[in-house]
């Protein structure tokens, strides 16, 4: 398996107190307007380092989620709350966003720092049953055509990469 980082694209003008409602209308939001089951993103996490459990169903599970088309299966989908096209990723954020996937692929015993070849589903990048060679941990963008999770997160790799590594079990 392997990580997808998201941001959500909203705003990043709200409290610590509001994370959980923008939550709660983004899993309404993906259900009422997109018609999925549930939150599709497994994991979120805010700028002050809260984590949320996205999709249901155990978030040591490898539940299905509906956040990177043609890379759902086999994956765990993190989204950041709020826009990082620009700007700067908070410290608080990193620091969850690298303690959450340490503690999830520790779950799934996959190295941070490996690489893979997925075979994908299909989406309008990549055609069904081609494999795909990516790292243990990648942006949406690497998966899809989109700019998630925005150039402050997605320029961070390498360290949150290594401070994944860092983090949890022996790899």
């Amino acid at each position: 398996g392997f990580a997808v980082v998201h941001h959500t694209a909203g705003s990043n003008s709200y409290t610590r107190a509001q994370s959980a409602a923008i939550v709660r209308a983004i899993q309404v939001y993906h259900v009422k307007a997109n018609g999925w089951n549930d939150l599709g993103y497994n994991f979120l996490v805010d700028k002050y380092g809260q984590v949320f459990e996205g999709r249901a169903g155990g978030v040591d599970r490898n539940v299905i989620g509906a956040h990177a088309e043609g890379f759902n299966t086999g994956s765990a989908g993190v989204s950041v709350l709020g826009n990082y096209q620009g700007g700067r990723l908070p410290v608080a954020a990193e620091q969850a966003l690298a303690k959450v996937l340490a503690w999830r692929l520790d779950v799934a015993h996959v190295d941070p720092a490996s690489t893979l070849d997925w075979i994908t589903t299909g989406n309008p990048r990549f055609r069904s049953g081609v494999p795909v060679a990516l790292r243990a941990i990648v942006g949406h963008r690497d998966v899809g055509f989109t700019e998630c999770p925005g150039l402050a997160i997605y320029s961070r790799f390498g360290p949150l990469v290594q401070a994944v590594a860092s983090t949890g079990l022996p790899k």
